[in-house]
């Protein structure tokens, strides 16, 4: 057995079953297709399930891969133990009704002992198999291992519910006593060890399993297949004889690189583990187009990053760190898998973003958190879980590790119940009220076909054959059904309106209509022509501008969702920046010359392996047949069953009227085409127009030789909306400025006739009412009067129409702070301040009089 590198481990894989007849597919992309069930291809067989199903012909009965898998089941194992990952590859070969146990069985031995190929020692090598399994036993035999290395196991027999099952074969590699003084014990009783390292397991799928039936009565199927899966880095470990797999060369410079960030040695440290096997997952799933968020994928994604730059701060890195990784990622697998080279740039940005953002997180969650578990004590609970969670942003992850660094424990199950009843009060704060989700026996039950006929015409003399409560359905119907973002058809039913059309269970359509309808009648439906063609200028629009996307900010842009109707077309997208005003103006350039290409739309159907080889963009959970149907315009292919223009000239133009963030990387911009753009540009707009009015009108009242600001916006482009802004914003501070030159003159008119304000008999305390004063004034006013009759107090009282302010200056005798607290509190007030200048004040207006005649008694006594 000789050192292989993993690339040379994962060539001669392929290389061998190549010779063998084997067709190389490459990897799939960590993102399944065309598999709504998946949220990450995490086997090697799972981008095969089509093949193995019959939905889809192979292009070989023979095909062997390399795949890329993730899987975060056990990712609080990741890091601990010498074996679990997130991110692995899974080396397979695979028949589908051609070879089956004989030649899997002497594929597998030669591939394994030749030294040709991997040159394991045969003594080294383990067998089990399934005790009624006899074929694989002797097989085994027959080729030279030895009768003891060859062990039943009851566990050798891979079945999940009804279906195709059968026995497997695995196979382990003994790395000596040095791991484990015990033996074959360890295999046989299927203990937990660090000798005997499963490398390799070999599925025969023979058996239709059924329930009711015991294994050895479950019928034979008539096509068997081979399904097939060795871990590389398990290979690796093996061959390049490494203590763990994160010795190997697929780690081990990753985790140089940590050594050289942090200046601390490795010496099988979990931190090092974990943040070697994170990064790699980021970086090839970001490669793949999956982005961070706070769902789905994307919430996996971003529990993997935090749990790594957690344990990056347990080395000491308490920068963001995980982007400097990346290359050394790239060195170590970009030969083999040179899209992660391709798209280093967006992952970088990515992922540093993310650290800076969870790094601000951390560090405000961490405060709270010493905080709960000071109160909560030794179990922290829940409800504070939860609120650091819903708050904080503080992942339950990151609070229950936390949480055992300091020997106390979290109340997940509180967490949970916690987060449930949040979800609730989220679904009842809802409306739903047009929900299908439940939806009734009789429309489950209703399988009478009905076919639509909408792309072809707008009208249709037709049948009705079924009626329901809520509407009826058509045997053919020209109206487009609720779908795909695509709101559906108005029009009329023999001449009663149609108030929605949505799809049945069984997807045939159900027109809601008021009206006496009976099966077998025979109707006129007709389409709205104009909303059904405003429609599809929006829905054509839609395409172009998700292409227009894809090419400012990059392949990783994918619809989050989207809604189009007569009025305006609205598409939500991730991205991982900001996006600026210039980006929008980009994009809205870029849609209006696609438009003006004047291109044919072309719609064709065809088979969803033909139309992936074209490009066309599907949408990860939308479902799809074999044959599809197929929408290019210009550049821009997708799958869509919407209704669309005959050429991108019928569009018009094309104009952003609303850009917003919707949460954290997910974007939504509104817009809308020809004849509509004008009015919601002016609905977009109307709160400056407003705002312009009311100034002018405050202006006209208050501020003298004002002249009335003229506003002229403009309602082509999101260009407008822009300078509609910016003309709003000059009025603002143009208007604030005259305010303040207003201000500054009556200040100073005031403080040049501050002498109107003494009395005629003043003395040298003294209390003057004011008022409609402002309090800046009022503050210059006191200096002025109390300095101009050399004063020891001077009192000013302001009143306005729904409050009194006072401010008092003395020479220290009278102690200021101390005459404004008794002043509040006659008026049921506040105030305070220091010993020679206070101020306070009351909305109770009515008792300031009496309150003033009190204070003037007391005045002249000592405060």
């Amino acid at each position: 057995m000789r050192y292989m590198t993993s690339n040379e481990i994962r060539e001669t894989w392929l290389r061998f079953f190549k010779n063998k007849g084997h067709h190389i597919l490459e990897s799939a992309s960590l993102i399944p297709n065309d598999d709504p069930t998946l949220l990450w291809i995490n086997a090697g067989v799972a981008p095969l399930k089509k093949y193995f199903d019959g939905s889809q012909t192979p292009i070989s009965r023979r095909l062997t891969n390399v795949q890329k898998c993730i899987r975060t089941n056990d990712i609080d194992n990741v890091g601990r133990t010498a074996r679990h990952h997130t991110f692995f590859e899974m080396l397979g070969n695979f028949s589908i009704g051609d070879y089956f146990k004989k030649e899997a069985i002497e594929f597998g031995f030669e591939i394994l002992t030749s030294n040709e190929y991997f040159g394991f020692p045969i003594e080294k090598l383990i067998f089990t198999y399934y005790p009624e399994d006899l074929e694989t036993k002797e097989k085994w035999i027959s080729l030279g291992v030895p009768s003891e290395h060859v062990i039943p196991r009851e566990d050798n027999f891979w079945e999940i519910g009804e279906g195709p099952c059968g026995p497997d074969t695995e196979i382990y590699f003994d790395r000596g006593e040095a791991y484990d003084k015990r033996g074959l014990e360890l295999v046989r009783e299927d203990l937990e060890n660090d000798r005997y390292i499963e490398i390799w397991n070999i599925v025969f799928s023979q058996f239709n399993s059924k329930a009711g039936l015991e294994r050895h009565d479950y019928p034979e199927l008539p096509n068997k297949n081979i399904d097939t899966g060795a871990g590389l880095e398990r290979f690796a470990c093996v061959i390049q004889g490494t203590e763990t797999n994160f010795e190997t060369d697929l780690f081990f410079p990753i985790i140089k690189k940590v050594q050289e960030l942090t200046g601390v040695k490795y010496e099988s440290q979990m931190a090092f583990k974990v943040i070697a096997d994170h990064i790699k997952t980021l970086v090839f799933s970001i490669s793949d187009g999956a982005m961070l968020s706070n769902e789905g994928r994307g919430y996996v994604l971003r529990r993997i990053l935090r749990r790594a730059v957690k344990y990056g701060r347990n080395l000491g890195l308490n920068e963001p760190f995980l982007h400097k990784l990346i290359d050394s990622v790239i060195e170590t697998m970009g030969d083999f898998y040179p899209k992660i080279k391709e798209n280093r740039s967006i992952c970088e940005r990515i992922i540093l973003k993310e650290e800076q953002k969870f790094l601000e997180t951390i560090a405000e969650g961490e405060k709270h958190l010493q905080d709960v578990i000071k109160k909560d004590g030794k179990i922290i609970s829940g409800e504070s879980a939860f609120m650091l969670y819903d708050t904080y942003g503080f992942p339950i992850e990151l609070t229950i590790e936390y949480a055992e660094e300091n020997n106390v424990t979290v109340d997940t199950d509180g967490f949970y119940k916690a987060m449930q009843e949040q979800k609730v009060r989220s679904r009842e704060a809802r409306e739903n009220i047009d929900s299908m989700a439940t939806q009734s026996e009789a429309y489950l039950n209703f399988t009478v076909e009905s076919k639509f006929i909408g792309y072809n015409t707008l009208d249709a003399k037709t049948e009705v054959i079924a009626v329901f409560d809520e509407g009826i359905v058509l045997k053919e119907t020209p109206f487009y059904a609720t779908s795909g973002g695509q709101v559906s058809d108005f029009g009329t039913i023999n001449d009663i309106e149609v108030i929605q059309v949505k799809k049945l269970p069984h997807g045939q359509h159900l027109h809601v209509i008021d009206g006496n309808f009976n099966v077998g009648d025979i109707v006129d439906a007709r389409v709205n022509e104009n909303v059904r063609h405003q429609t599809e200028k929006n829905h054509s629009a839609t395409h172009l501008l998700h292409k227009a996307l894809k090419e400012v900010f990059g392949t990783h842009v994918v619809q989050q969702g989207s809604l189009v109707n007569k009025d305006y077309l609205r598409f939500d997208f991730n991205h991982f920046e900001n996006i600026t005003d210039e980006d929008l103006l980009k994009i809205e350039k870029i849609v209006n010359d696609k438009i003006n290409k004047n291109a044919e739309v072309v719609i064709k159907e065809m088979k969803i392996a033909d139309a992936k080889k074209l490009g066309a963009m599907a949408l990860f959970g939308e479902k799809y047949g074999d044959v599809v149907r197929v929408v290019k315009m210009n550049d821009s292919i997708e799958l869509c069953g919407g209704t669309h223009v005959k050429n991108t000239e019928d569009i018009k133009k094309f104009a952003i009227v609303n850009f917003e963030s919707i949460g954290s990387g997910i974007f939504r911009i509104t817009a809308s085409t020809d004849f509509n753009i004008e009015p919601l540009i002016k609905d977009a707009t109307n709160y400056i127009v407003e705002e312009v009015k009311q100034l002018n009108e405050k202006g006209l009242t208050a501020l003298k030789d004002f002249k009335k600001y003229d506003l002229n916006i403009k309602t082509n482009s999101y260009s407008d909306i822009l300078d509609a802004r910016m003309s709003l914003k000059d009025i603002r501070n143009s208007f604030h400025e005259l305010e303040k030159q207003k201000q500054e003159n009556e200040t100073k008119d005031i403080l040049t006739n501050a002498d109107k304000f003494i009395p005629e008999n003043v003395s040298k305390k003294t209390i003057i009412e004011t008022k409609n004063l402002d309090i800046k004034v009022l503050k210059q006013l006191v200096d002025v009067i109390y300095d101009k009759i050399n004063a020891e107090t001077v009192l000013l009282v302001n009143i306005t129409d729904d409050k009194a302010t006072f401010i008092a200056k003395t020479n220290g005798k009278t102690n200021a702070g101390s005459l404004i607290k008794e002043l509040a509190k006659l008026v049921n007030g506040s105030g305070g301040g220091k010993d020679n200048l206070a101020q306070g004040g009351t909305k109770e207006l009515e008792l300031v009089p009496s309150a003033l005649e009190k204070i003037k008694e007391k005045l002249w006594k000592n405060i």
